[in-house]
């Protein structure tokens, strides 16, 4: 009896963030048919890295720009029309806000809390990373927010 072997396609995305009034947002996008919110993410093109392709998301699908965080934050996994994927993550303090980027008219885009974001989003596995998120840029802020 032979296993048949999926193949787990290999994408990357962003936690697009930003301190506002002493308290971390984390900007939230819609899926293109409005369902759910999730983060930008996307394949990895052939010849870039993750991280680079992370910010080329985050700009297509939520017009954000920012110096991202090379370091990968965590993977998460989801199925999505009988295949799997593997979403390596990174971090993105937000520089810029644009009105006007590739997918503007077929996403909504908000700002929210941690905790909003964490029961917002869809995958277990996306909220495990948000909470982690959470707890790291807590620690930070003492400091220096």
């Amino acid at each position: 009896m032979s296993r048949k072997v999926s193949k787990v396609f290999k994408q990357s995305g962003v936690i697009p963030y930003r301190v506002n009034d002493g308290k971390i947002e984390i900007l939230l996008i819609t899926t293109r048919d409005f369902q759910h919110w999730v983060i930008p993410k996307g394949d990895i093109p052939s010849g870039m890295s993750p991280p680079a392709s992370a910010a080329k998301e985050a700009w297509e699908e939520a017009g954000v720009i920012g110096h991202i965080d090379v370091k990968e934050l965590g993977t998460y996994k989801y199925r999505k029309q009988g295949k799997s994927y593997r979403v390596k993550m990174y971090l993105l303090p937000v520089e810029m806000l644009s009105e006007d980027y590739p997918e503007a008219t077929k996403r909504k885009r908000q700002w929210v809390e941690v905790n909003k974001a964490i029961r917002r989003v869809k995958f277990n596995s996306l909220k495990r990373i948000l909470k982690g998120f959470f707890q790291v840029k807590s620690h930070f802020c003492a400091f220096r927010c």
